[in-house]
């Protein structure tokens, strides 16, 4: 795609800016751009903006001929801090030792903790077409690349203290998370009341353990060669000799040469500016809790220059991810869905459009419930506009980088219906393949379908929907026989309307058509012709004729798009529950 100069284009404005920086500090070489991800759980939706917001501005530069290095830390190398509420309890005994280091929960079939978690978010990055260099904290670590950072460090702990302490004594609220659940307030709204709160109260320097100790500041927190947790303290250090004195809790007391010792790691807050300079990066976003006064951010800028000699990356703030309607996605309490679970329900492009249309400060919300069809409903209509040649410059951009990248274009569906007809004919069907390919061969009489595989992989994420959404009370049951009952107290005029209905099956018997039909009824009804524009009176008879027909079919008063009902029940069952 041509460079884009349209301001509201952030993908197109940062890789301007990441470009010319990147030239400016080392020409010539590479554009490196980052994102770090802790795997000690599940990697939700939120954890995924952190990898997409560069992701995109790397796949931008890309498409201009530019090599670009998108480096993805995995944190693995981070202590175990706590267990999900849907795992054995008892791997609380594992708290405090690096993920590597963790056993999988039961049952897994990868041999860590950390691996449990990297690898279903590393599969969903593939399927997304993100292309990354994948770096493992715990190899960097344990193979001694960072020694000279470390040792650095710790030659430089009384500077790296002097610029902690000047943001200690500022008080820092709870950590914003990346994704909320959407209530009563907006994820905008939640975004814009947390941003504002952490502006205002700053986050201090310390919130997390940051090396201070009793005898002194050491940036450097070891792992206990006794019972591989990080509960040690410091409690010297010879910068001639590199010599380290720690003790644990556990008990366990020793002095190793830090030079040769490989069994842990910098404190966050010099961790993150060590790897800025150390890879050289250019672009890494971050979320608000970063970005506020005192933050992680806002510290490592001061060390990664005063101390490693590099520069603090350009680094946008993004906002949070709202998710609505996913309590089916887990039996646990609180668990927020991941990438996996998304792309279950929606297709790789769709997921990927929605972080693309919206800048990093926007929060933006993604939906697992019936919201999801109005959201493919937009999808659809943006590409319709792409081929009529219609569609503004940034639909156009977000949307065509969310059906492709530099080096590949994702799969997409032959034949894209509405999503909420699929999942309505998957809901009626109870997901038979000869009934929805019946139904679907119906839907456009002059554009048959000849197979399922014209609308996959749309028609399998709507099943799954129907699936794993869908409340066992809202799902579609045709009745078997006519409710005779009910038939036999129908009004006159009820009478007449199934009647128009009935008459006109044959010649309107497409998606369309019954669309045309079903709303015409009431208007012939009132001496209207089919086309008038429909008044308050009709729209309320119209209102009142789908819940007698869905009353009839259903037992209820409600239900799928009466068109599409029609269409799964089939002429012959519509004619016997409607009486016909």
């Amino acid at each position: 795609m041509a460079q884009q100069s349209n301001d509201a284009d952030w993908v197109a404005r940062f890789a301007d800016e990441v470009v010319a920086e990147s030239q400016r500090r080392a020409p010539g070489k590479p554009v490196v751009v980052a994102s770090g991800i802790s795997p000690s759980g599940p990697i939700h939706l939120g954890n995924l903006r952190e990898i997409m917001v560069p992701h995109f501005v790397a796949d931008e530069i890309r498409r201009r001929g530019i090599e670009c290095d998108h480096v993805l830390s995995w944190d693995d190398f981070d202590r175990l801090r706590r267990v999900p509420a849907d795992i054995d309890q008892s791997w609380r005994a594992h708290i405090g030792r690096p993920l590597t280091s963790v056993p999988a929960p039961p049952g897994s079939a990868y041999p860590n903790w950390a691996d449990h978690f990297r690898a279903p978010m590393a599969e969903a990055l593939d399927r997304l077409g993100v292309e990354y260099r994948g770096v493992s904290q715990t190899q960097m670590y344990t193979s001694g690349a960072y020694v000279d950072q470390v040792l650095l460090a710790m030659r430089e702990r009384d500077r790296i203290d002097a610029v902690l302490a000047e943001y200690r004594t500022k008080p820092k609220p709870p950590a914003a998370p990346s994704v909320i659940r959407a209530g009563d307030a907006t994820a905008e709204q939640v975004a814009q009341e947390e941003a504002a709160r952490l502006a205002a109260e700053g986050s201090g320097a310390a919130a997390e353990e940051d090396g201070r100790t009793s005898a002194g500041y050491f940036p450097y927190k070891p792992y206990c060669t006794a019972c591989d947790t990080d509960m040690t303290t410091v409690t010297s250090y010879d910068d001639q000799t590199t010599q380290m004195s720690y003790t644990c809790a556990c008990g366990h007391s020793e002095t190793v040469k830090l030079s040769e010792f490989r069994r842990g790691k910098l404190v966050w807050k010099v961790d993150w500016p060590m790897r800025w300079a150390y890879e050289g990066v250019i672009f890494e976003p971050s979320g608000v809790d970063h970005q506020s006064p005192g933050s992680s951010f806002v510290v490592g800028g001061r060390l990664v220059s005063e101390i490693f000699g590099g520069h603090q990356p350009i680094g946008p703030m993004y906002a949070f991810v709202g998710i609505v309607g996913m309590s089916k996605m887990s039996s646990s309490r609180g668990r927020v869905p991941t990438p996996a679970d998304a792309l279950q329900i929606m297709e790789e492009p769709l997921l990927r459009w929605l972080y693309a249309r919206r800048r990093p400060q926007q929060s933006f919300t993604i939906a697992f419930d019936a919201e999801l069809h109005r959201l493919y409903d937009e999808w659809d209509a943006v590409e319709r506009k792409m081929a009529e040649g219609t569609a503004s410059d940034l639909d156009a951009s977000s949307y065509d980088r969310a059906i492709r990248t530099a080096a590949r274009e994702l799969p997409r569906t032959p034949r894209p219906l509405p999503y909420r007809t699929l999942a309505s004919i998957a809901d009626i069907t109870t997901g038979n393949a000869d009934q929805i390919l019946r139904i679907l061969s119906d839907t456009d009489s002059a554009h048959t379908i000849g197979s399922l595989d014209e609308v996959r992989p749309r028609l399998d994420r709507a099943e799954t929907w129907v699936a794993t959404q869908l409340d066992p009370q809202e799902r579609t049951r045709l009745r078997d026989d006519a409710d005779v009952a009910a038939l036999d107290a129908l009004s006159d005029a009820e009478r007449g309307a199934l009647k128009l209905l009935l008459d006109g099956l044959d010649a309107h018997w497409s998606l369309d058509g019954l669309s045309q039909l079903v709303y015409a009824v009431p208007k012939l009804q009132a001496g209207l012709p089919a086309g008038a524009k429909p008044t308050p009176e009709i729209k309320a008879a119209q209102r009142a004729f789908f819940a007698l027909v869905y009353g009839l079919m259903l037992g209820k008063q409600t239900g799928p798009r009466l068109p599409t009902l029609l269409l799964a029940a089939g002429q012959d069952r519509v004619r016997r529950l409607l009486g016909g």
